[in-house]
């Protein structure tokens, strides 16, 4: 930082400062920890020294404590790929399967939302595309808070719903599919998308009517013509703030296409024969015969189906990031 050039490129610079500021808290952090690694390791040797089993009940309560928090800066230490502490573009797609699947697509939605609000995450649908009888068609939710990303990474892939249908009279036993995308928020710089290569079409929001129906065309649509991917935002009046919401997601889809063709790459050339994570499947929900929610990647499995589906993710998220402890994302 005291070289004469170092300002010189102010972007490089600012990625240098943050790098140094974050490197400093870990090794701050190390400190605290291994001070109090100590402290309870100084009153473990008084209590045996003098035979004092007063003291045995703060040891266990410290050590307690000392364990949580080594497990959760363990969890920060994993969140340290070029991407983890960055936004997140998450999008939910039914499998085949009509009402059903899309009623599961609503039910994966709700699920991402309530784990955003426990875990302090600030979560925005800015595209919406209901069922015609239940359930929603699409969705896509901008997800903003420390390690967004990171966090969020390990949910790609396809979720599997068993459970006896509420839309069946026969009351059958039904398996739905949804699709969960998840994607980084990039900086302009790491994606170029080219005006020629834009189709942009504008109209009017879907939504309830009455006094807050929308008559203004303010919803956008943008479809990339050398990929064919389609992004759409409807959720705000301006269409211009549509717009560049809709431009965020579609440079988060490329980048996340991108990145998977260099996995892909990668795979081939050290003889690695891996599924992509989009399209094969992570995880089933079983909520008859039984109540089982399984991880097929890391094996977890939770029994409280409830709980879950009400955003208690967080055993699935850890043992996801454990178990990808050193691969890039």
């Amino acid at each position: 930082m005291g070289a004469p050039t170092f300002w010189e490129d102010n972007r490089h610079a600012q990625e240098l400062i943050r790098e140094r500021t974050d490197l400093s808290r870990l090794i701050a952090r190390t400190k605290e920890l291994a001070g109090q690694a100590e402290d309870l390791g100084v009153m473990l040797e008084l209590a045996a020294e003098h035979e004092d089993h007063g003291l045995d009940k703060d040891i266990v309560e410290g050590v307690t404590r000392l364990r949580a928090a080594v497990d959760e800066f363990e969890l920060k230490l994993m969140l340290s790929g070029p991407h983890d502490g960055k936004a997140a573009i998450l999008s939910i797609h039914p499998g085949a399967g009509g009402t059903e699947s899309q009623d599961w697509a609503q039910m994966l939605m709700r699920m991402y939302l309530r784990w955003c609000e426990r875990n302090g995450f600030q979560a925005e649908v800015v595209d919406l595309l209901p069922g015609e009888e239940a359930g929603i068609k699409s969705v896509t939710i901008e997800v903003t808070g420390e390690y967004a990303y990171g966090y969020l990474r390990g949910e790609t892939g396809v979720h599997r719903l068993i459970r006896i249908s509420p839309f069946d009279a026969s009351k059958r036993r039904q398996t739905s599919f949804a699709s969960v995308a998840v994607a980084p928020e990039v900086d302009d710089v790491e994606v170029t998308v080219r005006e020629d290569e834009l189709r942009v079409d504008v109209f009017r929001s879907s939504g309830p009517g009455g006094q807050g129906v929308n008559t203004a065309d303010s919803a956008v649509r943008i479809t990339h013509l050398p990929t064919n991917i389609v992004v759409q935002c409807q959720n705000e009046r301006s269409q211009l703030r549509n717009r560049d919401t809709a431009m965020r997601i579609l440079k988060a889809r490329l980048f996340e296409i991108a990145h998977r063709k260099q996995r892909e790459e990668l795979s081939e050339l050290t003889g690695e024969k891996k599924e992509i994570a989009f399209g094969s499947q992570i995880r089933t929900y079983t909520f008859h015969p039984y109540q089982l929610v399984k991880d097929h990647r890391t094996g977890v499995e939770v029994g409280n189906v409830e709980g879950v589906m009400d955003g208690d993710i967080d055993d699935f998220v850890r043992a996801s990031l454990m178990a990808n402890k050193g691969t890039p994302a």
